[in-house]
């Protein structure tokens, strides 16, 4: 079930439209060629051998065995790749509370963490290659690790950096308002410590590289499995030694991102030197192991939070504490502070308060760095706030739904006390509706039935949120991690034939955006949608752009193509009404022919109007540039969407497990470019929200340091067994800051669904005393929840 509920103006032709995405065919035909269908004439391989310890120095390592495997080419350590390759520096510029760190691409002196580089075989083919691995015997001296992040913040910690003297990458302090006398004069204080857990992008594809590097011309194309390419350029340039001009970045066909692939790796400088080294093109595909082990790990965040308030329960004031649970490394460019910054400066999220304050602490710990997933730092903050939100619901006796609408931001625009600029939306509107569309009141009697006559525990959950999207200089600023003042750009060209031609520095690898930017090309220009051809995912051929990433390709992108399209239009228009003998103003467009107002028989086609463009010499406009081509730029300033979403679940308290019965969304993105593909990112996901709340997790053995979820096997997605309908509906508020009204809408899901599963549990159980205050929730730890709460009573009693 969806349906729209306006709200101001609809759009036109194609935009808001239910268009079938146009780029399918080539995915559904297996058309679509991914790094890995890459083969290039004398192509050898790489394989890496990776660090079995969780802390440990390297005293030698010796590469002769696996140098004399016939077919190997080379083998590499980090001394020797540190020659001739330069280095990463992470950090945060302009903010003196973080400490930048610079990443070998190898490291030389010691492993941080299960996975972490060591050496590197190229061979003529993987098999051989990983064969070599094997015979690199490495002598390694094991030091003490460290786990547990408020262990790695002690003095008495093994240090990961030396250099540094301890383990904290930041330490950022914020306050506004009088939260210190808010704190004293409220009616109660609730305090809560809630661990989010460590869970994967895990996309279908691995990352994977291929370098062709020519010796002759200095040259080099790299092909990569990313989400960012010209960002890929423009940071693997510095340590390759090598001008941007003289680098060509292809990311084809990419099978899942998920923010994982909008970061720059050690690979992608890796191989490209290689390729130098050995003086032919090599490739590199991620395997399963590695991507879980050793690519980016993600959300895990500790929350020390604290809500005042009154005795009707009015928030006055927040304050939290975060632990960023980093890896051994910072995550590059964005560093683990794209987690804890994010969800620090969401703290506040669509409720009206006095006060806010948090602290936030990045501790190194000896395992896989955290980078930036999809809805990146909403889904831990968000679980932390609302299942305090919801125990003091449960506190007070107020109902949780009522408790958050009397607390929630009025529809128009607002300035958070943490310096967000919210657009306006329907922040109490979304949370009425979802509960309207869950028959909540008859909800609370089925509860109470069926646990009192049938002995079955069921609960519901709503979480509404306000969310950063369109992520540009001023979003980027907002979140603190991000100094720098960012844009994007895109091409719109008629060609002779009449057909359109789009490219921009955005990528599409599943969100429909080739689609999408149709739609807005076709709707500004006035031709049909199938004249349009959009390419992207080539720095040769596109604009440089910051990529898809961060809710930002439909707002940015979109506003990039209107721009164009707009100058486009304004010229086609003056050629049209040279040929028709009329005025620019009386021209009007539909499905590629223009017409004059009042007259519709006087028309001329796109076809028509280009071929005067390009050829027609001496009879176009004298002062008219005849190339019907534009390149314009946008940044946009701030963009908030808004959403309720409302899960149900039921429990069995004897086995522990727990299954989602139904689940619904109320979302306003503001225009909907395309409402099909709105709900195809919405389902998605709310299906990896689940998963995060019930079943992925990360786990390491805290006393050997040892990775515990190497396989597909123990680290478990969502299947379509786990994930029910979503009942979707939409609001529409257009942004009045951006190009079409547009918000960005792909990670909303992510952000709220593990709060309202794992709410959704608290409710059920709650007659037993369960406090929930940790995710994943696996059968196991909803057992150990309910066997603590009966002691508990038991203890009580006694």
């Amino acid at each position: 079930m969806t349906s729209v509920m306006e709200k101001g103006p609809r759009p036109t032709q194609y935009i808001g439209a239910r268009v079938l995405r146009t780029e399918d065919p080539t995915f559904l035909t297996g058309q679509a060629r991914y790094t890995d269908d890459i083969t290039l004439p004398g192509m050898a391989e790489a394989a890496f051998l990776r660090s079995p310890h969780a802390h440990a120095r390297i005293v030698n390592i010796d590469t002769s065995e696996a140098e004399k495997i016939d077919g190997v080419l080379g083998v590499f350590t980090g001394r020797d790749l540190n020659e001739v390759v330069g280095k990463f520096t992470a950090g945060v510029p302009g903010r003196t509370d973080v400490n930048p760190q610079e990443l070998q691409m190898i490291p030389a002196d010691k492993a941080r963490f299960v996975g972490d580089l060591v050496a590197v075989v190229v061979a003529t083919s993987r098999y051989i290659a990983e064969d070599a691995v094997d015979l690199i015997d490495v002598e390694w001296e094991v030091l003490p690790h460290v786990i547990d992040p408020e262990a790695a913040l002690e003095p008495d910690a093994p240090v990961l950096h030396e250099e540094l003297g301890h383990n904290n990458f930041a330490h950022i302090e914020y306050k506004k308002g009088d939260v210190d006398r808010l704190f004293e004069e409220a009616d109660h204080v609730f305090s809560k410590r809630f661990h989010a857990g460590r869970f994967s992008p895990s996309p279908l594809e691995t990352r994977g590289v291929i370098a062709d590097y020519n010796t002759a011309s200095g040259e080099v194309v790299v092909w990569t499995s990313s989400q960012s390419p010209h960002l890929v350029r423009s940071l693997i340039a510095p340590p390759l030694g090598i001008a941007e001009s003289r680098i060509r970045v292809i990311a084809g066909a990419v099978g899942g991102g998920f923010g994982e692939k909008c970061h720059v790796f050690q690979e992608e400088v890796i191989i490209p030197a290689l390729s130098k080294l050995v003086g032919r093109p090599v490739k590199w595909i991620e395997d399963r192991y590695e991507n879980l082990a050793a690519s980016l790990h993600a959300k895990e965040i500790i929350t020390y939070m604290d809500i005042a308030c009154t005795s009707e329960g009015k928030f006055l004031a927040f304050r939290a504490r975060y632990v960023g649970v980093n890896g051994a490394y910072q995550s590059y460019p964005w560093t683990a502070l794209v987690e804890a910054m994010t969800t620090a400066a969401a703290l506040p999220s669509l409720y009206a308060i006095e006060g806010v304050q948090y602290t936030i602490d990045c501790p190194y710990t000896n395992r896989c760095p955290i980078g930036a997933y999809r809805a990146v730092g909403r889904t831990a903050g968000t679980s932390a706030r609302e299942s305090l939100i919801d125990d003091i619901a449960r506190e007070l006796q107020i109902d949780p739904v009522e408790l958050r609408l009397r607390n929630t931001i009025p529809n128009e625009p607002y300035v958070s006390l943490t310096g967000a600029k919210y657009d306006g939306g329907t922040y109490r509107e979304c949370t009425e509706r979802a509960r309207d569309l869950a028959n909540y009141d008859q909800f609370r009697e089925r509860q109470r039935r069926l646990r009192e006559e049938e002995g079955r525990y069921i609960g519901i959950a709503f979480v509404p949120s306000v969310e950063p999207s369109a992520w540009g200089s001023d979003m980027g600023k907002v979140n603190g991690y991000l100094a720098s003042e960012i844009f994007d750009a895109a091409t719109v060209t008629i060609e002779p034939d009449g057909s359109v031609s789009v490219t921009c520095g955005l990528h599409n690898h599943g969100q429909g955006i080739e689609t999408s930017l149709a739609q807005v090309a076709a709707d500004r220009l006035g031709v049909r949608l199938e004249s349009v051809r959009v390419t992207m995912g080539d720095t040769r051929a596109a604009p440089y752009g910051f990529g898809t990433h961060s809710s930002r390709a439909a707002v940015v992108g979109g506003g990039c193509v209107l721009r164009a399209s707009g100058d486009v239009q304004e010229k086609m228009a003056q050629m049209a009404a040279n040929m028709l003998e009329v005025s620019a103003e009386d021209i009007e467009w539909y499905d590629g022919v223009a017409s004059v107002k009042g007259v519709p028989t006087k028309t001329v086609t796109i076809a028509e109007v280009a071929a005067h463009a390009y050829y027609g010499g001496r009879s176009r406009p004298a002062d008219l540039e005849p190339a019907l081509t534009a390149t314009r730029s946008y940044d946009p300033l701030e963009t908030w969407p808004n959403s309720c979403v409302a899960a149900e679940v039921e429990v069995d308290i004897e086995t522990g497990r727990v299954d989602v019965t139904r689940f619904w969304s109320v979302e306003d993105c503001g225009v909907m470019l395309n409402p099909m593909i709105v709900e195809g990112q919405t389902v998605g996901a709310i299906a990896q929200g689940i998963g995060g709340a019930l079943l992925e997790d990360l786990a390491y053995d805290p006393e050997t340091g040892q990775f515990l979820a190497g396989s597909l096997m123990d680290y478990l997605y969502p299947s379509a067994t786990e994930v029910p309908e979503v009942i979707m509906e939409h609001l529409e508020t257009p942004s009045p800051v951006t190009e079409g009204g547009m918000k960005g809408m792909g990670e909303g899901g992510l952000s709220v669904a593990p709060a309202a599963v794992l709410n959704a549990v608290a409710d059920a159980l709650s007659p037993l005393g369960v406090n929930v205050e940790r995710s994943p929730l696996p059968p196991n730890t909803v057992l150990g929840y309910i066997r603590e709460a009966g002691r508990a009573a038991e203890a009580g009693e006694g």
